[in-house]
């Protein structure tokens, strides 16, 4: 009987064993799976902050490209505007073109206030600062009647659409009075 007892001891004493070892197996594996869960609801929320920080960066650039989708088209507008301004000018030296001189004229104002309206501005030249931002140089002269750094001379008209520039002047920098 003692020897009975001994075995079913020892069978308990196994069985406690195997359950305990069990208990462990699974705190592992639940610590496994716990740890895997936090790393995929991090995984997630990353993705869900990327998800939405790409929708954003979308609806700003379509924003973007529709505030100034009309700016190709105004582009190619501009050297016809050019064009009629040569007009206007040589008109103004000959007096036998008065007619044609006032149709142009009145060509280059429509024009003018057609690109106006779509938020083209032309930008202001002679005498005005030397700006490469706005300008680009192409000679510099000296000049006793406008000081340094100014603009002497516009060969072509700078124009900005809405807040950006889509053409920058061609124009002569004055050096100043070099003799002084």
């Amino acid at each position: 009987m003692a020897e009975q007892v001994e075995k079913e001891e020892i069978l308990e004493h196994d069985s406690l064993r195997k359950e305990q070892h069990e208990a462990d197996e699974i705190s592992v594996q639940l610590a496994t799976a716990l740890e895997r869960n936090r790393e995929l609801e991090d995984k997630l929320l990353r993705m869900a902050a990327e998800q939405d920080n790409f929708k954003k960066r979308m609806q700003r650039e379509r924003e973007t490209a529709l505030k100034y989708a009309e700016e190709t088209i105004l582009r190619e507008i501009l050297p016809s505007l050019d064009n009629l301004e040569r007009a206007v000018e040589q008109c103004r030296c000959s007096p036998d073109a008065v007619a044609l001189l006032t149709g142009v004229e009145m060509t280059c104002k429509g024009l003018l206030n057609t690109l106006e309206k779509f938020g083209v501005q032309p930008m202001a030249g002679e005498g005005q600062p030397f700006d490469p931002n706005f300008h680009e140089a192409v000679a510099m002269e000296t000049s006793t009647e406008v000081p340094e750094n100014r603009i002497l001379q516009e060969f072509q008209k700078g124009y900005m659409f809405k807040d950006r520039l889509i053409r920058a002047a061609k124009v002569v920098v004055s050096k100043g009075n070099v003799e002084e």
